[in-house]
């Protein structure tokens, strides 16, 4: 009988629970900062493409520094190709759904993630499936997403269909991007080679997408404009390199049931930064999500 790698079903410790959950406030203020650029005039794929590129540079740095082969033989090319082409789609297709659709409704639609990584992982990794108080961790959490962002209505246009769909098609390519991850040979190398190559390929999709869609810049980046880049670049890029090296250390399903946390955090993000109020259902949906991922990572 096979044995299945420890990594696959391995579930999370109380200290990377933590740091998983830093990761997602990180990437919940990450929300609000990508508003304050797009206030102070510089469009959400330009942006993309910005850190993206100044990422990597910061990233073959640390490769540097520390001493990793960027151009090594070691047989993650095609993994690498397929998980950056997946990378670059996703961003394209949430900042450009956006266009289409309400915020409140791509978040329920991004965040069908989770549900995506637990059927892949079911099939992909065996010893990773999720029994019935995982599932049922797993919708009590996407509960909480319906009690903080309201239930979707039918799309009210043909318009609004077709940014529901990319956002579908973004949790889909979030999802896959994680599973390619795990399931291939960039589980054997460095986070920030894994890192370089979703980066590397990301600037000339989004960077793409900025010039078909008719984005620019027209003045000068503000203060505010060129902090928002800052923190998008350096903490945000951080924290990838930290997720891809989770990713390969833990259960694929129980880490990515953590990122229903991202959007709370962002709500809460906004409050804080951009004045935008809370309601009382947002504790309802913090109870909700904090009782799923309880669930989640119980053991079976």
């Amino acid at each position: 009988m096979t044995s299945v790698p420890a990594s696959h079903t391995r579930p999370l410790d109380a200290a990377h629970m933590a740091l998983t959950v830093l990761l997602c406030l990180a990437w919940g203020f990450n929300q609000p900062m990508v508003k304050l650029a797009i206030l102070e005039g510089v469009p959400p794929l330009i942006q993309c493409a910005i850190r993206s590129g100044l990422g990597m540079l910061i990233v073959l740095g640390i490769m540097r520094w520390r001493g990793l082969p960027v151009l090594a033989r070691d047989g993650t090319l095609t993994a690498g190709v397929v998980a950056g082409v997946l990378f670059g789609v996703e961003f394209l297709l949430i900042y450009r759904g956006l266009v289409y659709t309400t915020a409140s409704r791509a978040v329920l639609f991004i965040y069908l993630a989770p549900f995506f990584v637990v059927l892949g992982a079911r099939w992909l990794f065996p010893g990773d499936r999720f029994g019935v108080m995982q599932w049922a961790g797993l919708l009590l959490a996407f509960a909480g997403m319906v009690v903080a962002f309201g239930v979707p209505a039918p799309a009210s246009s043909p318009h609004q269909l077709v940014g529901d769909l990319m956002m579908a098609g973004a949790a889909a390519a979030w999802a896959a991007t994680t599973l390619v991850i795990k399931a291939s040979s960039l589980a054997r190398i460095s986070p920030e080679k894994t890192l370089l190559y979703q980066i590397v390929l990301c600037v000339p999709i989004v960077g793409a997408g900025a010039l078909v869609f008719g984005e620019r810049i027209t003045a000068m980046p503000s203060a505010v404009a060129l902090g928002s880049l800052a923190y998008q670049t350096v903490v945000i890029g951080t924290t990838f390199s930290l997720w891809f090296a989770l990713i390969v250390k833990f259960s694929a399903s129980r880490l990515s049931a953590f990122t229903f946390l991202t959007p709370l955090f962002g709500v809460a993000a906004g409050h804080f930064l951009l004045g935008e109020p809370l309601t009382p259902a947002f504790a309802l949906a913090v109870a909700l999500v904090a009782g799923g991922l309880i669930l989640v990572n119980r053991p079976k």
